[in-house]
């Protein structure tokens, strides 16, 4: 199968090497220091599995890329915030049997990629991986989730995405074909959102804020705003979604932190809008009540401004 990863990232080269490895036809779509390291070195993976090592094809222009043959899957694995900007340039990647699947946290993606390709190639994904890149090109996963979740957006599998689950498998791969994907995307959603947001405003691991009443009570809120927006929004979130999650929450490492926390921290443009802001954004939208997410974005707002306006000078 041939599939083209957007995007280097940690995500990215996970999957994606993975994917090689499994003997499937794998490109990328990357810029900058990545592109270089693929092109140069290859592709590196680091896990529980050992080292993972692939030489795909790589490029900074679709063009390119979509001359070399048709895709039969395009994986989009770039920040959330990324998206809606990209989408347009995808373009010369999807063809007429091409489907187009993000692995985003946020629940926009597949709505942004869809306005700029059209409803047709795009489904419903999501990954659960603990990945990071230790250089460009090299990246590392602990192996545990290295799971991703397919679905159609409207409901129910397809031919198409069970081939790709196929190919995503021979590699090492867990892959779900999920009946409802959009439960599968809030229920993450309801996991990543609160668990960023609130370890961003208190600069603290999850071991710190989740033991202390006052945090603890600040997540537990933020919870529970995100489930009442999903259901507001139609997705059939399971009734005890909220215990779920803050139990993930209670069982992960004291040291645990997420993606969009780290990226705060370290004064790098974050998915704050994607995650904490898209949930206001939604609420207000839907009619329903989210002053700990108003909050919450309002205190990281200033941050977040001043690491854009760096970025771009």
């Amino acid at each position: 199968m041939r599939i083209c990863f957007v995007g280097a990232g940690g995500v990215g080269l996970v999957f994606g090497g993975l994917a090689a490895h499994g003997h499937e036809d794998v490109s990328f779509l990357a810029r900058g220091r990545a592109l270089e390291a693929l092109r140069s070195r290859g592709l590196r993976v680091h896990g529980p599995f050992g080292l993972r090592e692939s030489r795909p094809f790589a490029s900074d222009s679709p063009a390119e890329l979509a001359a070399r043959g048709p895709f039969d899957a395009v994986v989009v694995a770039v920040k959330a915030w990324q998206v809606r900007e990209l989408a347009p340039t995808l373009r010369p990647l999807v063809g007429d049997g091409t489907v187009v699947v993000p692995l985003e946290n946020g629940v926009e993606a597949a709505e942004q990629l869809a306005a700029a390709l059209g409803e047709g190639p795009v489904a419903g994904g999501l990954c659960h991986v603990f990945a990071w890149t230790e250089e460009p090109g090299t990246a590392r996963t602990t192996g545990t989730p290295l799971r991703i979740t397919l679905g159609e957006r409207g409901g129910g599998t397809s031919p198409r995405l069970q081939r790709l689950a196929e190919a995503l498998r021979r590699g090492g791969i867990e892959v779900v074909v999920a009946d409802d994907v959009q439960a599968a995307l809030w229920e993450k959603f309801l996991f990543i959102d609160p668990f960023g947001s609130v370890g961003a405003v208190t600069r603290s691991p999850v071991g710190a804020f989740r033991s202390l009443p006052e945090s603890r009570a600040l997540l537990v809120a933020a919870l529970e705003e995100v489930a009442a927006l999903a259901l507001a929004r139609g997705a059939r979130i399971h009734p005890e979604a909220v215990a779920r999650t803050l139990a993930r929450l209670d069982e992960l490492p004291a040291e645990a932190t997420a993606s969009m926390q780290r990226d705060v921290a370290a004064g790098r443009p974050s998915e704050l809008e994607d995650q904490t802001g898209a949930v206001v954004r939604l609420a207000a939208a839907a009619g329903v009540p989210a002053p700990v997410h108003r909050f919450l974005l309002a205190a990281l707002l200033p941050q977040e401004r001043a690491a854009r306006a760096a970025a771009v000078r």
